[in-house]
């Protein structure tokens, strides 16, 4: 059985109770499912809590819990006022109780010198819930969180974020079978621009719609170049991320530079393929979280500064890849 992520934090004194001094660790583990490292609805979260004290120590009350949440927060500024804009939205909550004390408050449970470790089990919820993100205004997170009591004076807490995969294979429409042609139909889009040396009609043809992560596709741009200077096509995935919250919205947006094609001479006509691959770490596009949304597109641009509607955009849906492994920074359980 493999552990992920498992830390021996030491406490940090927040005063001179002498509980504080007598806990050195107090952490939080879980076990790994698959090779991926993820959790998906419906899977058994199974781990184990570990307090190694100095000295035999009374304790209120020892829980760990299991939640997943969707937050975003953001503020805007108009010249000296500031409006905090946030939001939340839950998908569960699991508590598992591993000591409490009969009286509620006497402290009569018992912590015993040296290491004890304490397993716990949670059995995540089988319901629609989109995969762990982390965006520039908001994130979805799936977290373990232990925390350990002894007063109110005396609260210790250590949490660790476990990766979270939606099992829907399209978390952003229904799963009918027109959606699934849709997606590996072929998109094509024309377009004219104009500058002060002539014209220059740009089409662009994808092979489709929808692909996974890590997946490649052939881009044909054809480019009638009737100016009298030499254009370049450039090939740009751009991503939009959206951030919902007390019915305002904002955006993030980014570009990634796919490649440059060869260039078309003035007074010329070229076809132009370029086989463009998806960065297997990009998040794929979902719909299915009301306060966060992420898709993208693909932007093809002449790279002419003095043109009027210089690019052209098709749709993209970047799907999950069934190989890739997940990526996502290393997570420590860590002591609040």
């Amino acid at each position: 059985m493999e552990v992920c992520c498992l830390t021996e934090c030491s406490i940090q004194s927040y005063d001179k109770c002498d509980f504080i001094m007598s806990i050195k660790i107090f952490s939080v583990e879980y076990d790994q499912v698959n090779e991926r490292g993820t959790f998906s609805p419906g899977d058994v979260l199974a781990g184990r809590v570990t307090v190694v004290a100095s000295k035999e120590t009374k304790v209120q009350s020892l829980t760990v819990t299991a939640k997943g949440k969707a937050e975003v927060k953001w503020c805007n500024q108009d010249g000296q006022t500031k409006a905090l804009h946030q939001d939340e939205e839950k998908y569960f909550f699991l508590e598992h109780i591993i000591l409490q004390d009969k009286n509620k408050g006497d402290g009569t449970e018992i912590i015993h010198q040296g290491r004890s470790v304490y397993p716990f089990t949670f059995v995540i919820p089988n319901t629609d819930m989109p995969s762990s993100y982390e965006g520039k205004w908001g994130r979805i997170t799936y977290s373990l969180q232990a925390q350990l009591t002894q007063s109110i004076w005396s609260i210790h807490k250590t949490r660790i974020e476990f990766p979270f995969l939606t099992k829907s294979e399209f978390p952003f429409a229904s799963k009918s079978e027109m959606l699934i042609i849709g997606l590996q139909e072929r998109q094509s889009a024309t377009k004219i621009s104009f500058n002060g040396a002539g014209k220059v009609t740009l089409n662009v043809t994808s092979e489709k719609l929808g692909l996974t992560q890590g997946e490649t596709m052939e881009v044909s741009v054809d480019v009638i170049n009737s100016s009298n200077r030499a254009v370049t096509p450039k090939f740009f995935l751009c991503e939009k991320q959206m951030f919902v919250a007390q019915l305002e919205t904002i955006v993030h947006t980014n570009e990634i530079l796919f490649g440059t094609g060869e260039s078309v001479s003035a007074r010329s006509s070229r076809t132009i393929k370029n086989v463009l691959s998806i960065p297997p770490q990009l998040y794929p596009t979902f719909f299915n979280c009301s306060i966060i949304k992420l898709e993208y597109t693909l932007k093809v641009t002449l790279g002419d500064p003095l043109a009027r509607d210089p690019d052209i955009r098709l749709p993209l849906v970047i799907l999950r890849g069934s190989t890739q492994p997940y990526h996502q920074k290393s997570k420590r359980s860590r002591v609040m």
